[in-house]
């Protein structure tokens, strides 16, 4: 069931662009606020105890740096897909293999402590989601092949189930839990907080914003 909800949600977020053809930016930025604020929760509530718990602190936290620049380093040639937004030449016809690798990376690591800890799939998924959506308009409004982009996205959905399937099925899986998992955690942190940085719109108030975060939040604590 992991399998089929993490595959599903890449790929209904396709369809969903193909058929409706969304334009409406104020409720995407919305649900980007949310999923940076839920994932965010999730990894301190839940991941942040259990790597503490079981490894010396200051090598915890050198990984967990190391998380952080390698997502600053990915997002190189991601162009910040992962936090919601791309900033790639639509005109190009070549299969962006760049992006592929980039977000597959990112997605196959995020997939690792899914086997330990359940709840954190609904916040994949939550991240997930907005993520599928702005590479479907990329891949959509692009002079990509639609053959390619279909392709792009059906590879991009298994990252995440391949990376739980490695977690479940080896042993250096279980051995090198903890620096993974604060591998991990960098890259959450990172992804994260930059969107709830980008989502403040100049640091101006807004409501629903503040809101919908606190949604986020609260919805991550009772899980």
């Amino acid at each position: 069931m992991t399998y089929v909800l993490l595959i599903l949600g890449v790929l209904l977020s396709f369809a969903f662009v193909y058929i409706v053809k969304p334009t409406n930016n104020t409720n995407f930025k919305l649900l980007l606020a949310f999923s940076g604020a839920f994932l965010l929760s999730l990894t301190i509530f839940e991941l942040f105890p259990s790597v503490y718990e079981v490894s010396d602190s200051k090598t915890i936290g050198v990984y967990i740096m190391l998380g952080i620049l390698l997502q600053i380093f990915l997002e190189f040639f991601s162009k910040g897909a992962e936090h919601g937004h791309m900033h790639i030449d639509t005109e190009k016809t070549n299969f962006p293999w760049l992006l592929f690798i980039s977000l597959s990376i990112h997605s196959l690591l995020e997939g690792f402590p899914i086997h330990q800890h359940d709840h954190l799939i609904y916040g994949i998924l939550v991240h997930k989601i907005p993520i599928a959506i702005v590479l479907s308009i990329f891949l959509l409004n692009s002079k990509i092949k639609m053959v390619y982009a279909l392709f792009f996205m059906v590879l991009f959905s298994l990252m995440t189930p391949l990376g739980n399937y490695l977690a479940a099925n080896f042993d250096f899986a279980i051995t090198y839990y903890a620096p993974i998992t604060a591998l991990v955690i960098g890259v959450f942190l990172h992804i994260s907080t930059i969107i709830l940085f980008e989502s403040s719109e100049g640091h101006k108030f807004n409501l629903r914003k503040l809101v919908v975060i606190m949604l986020g939040i609260i919805i991550a604590y009772l899980l």
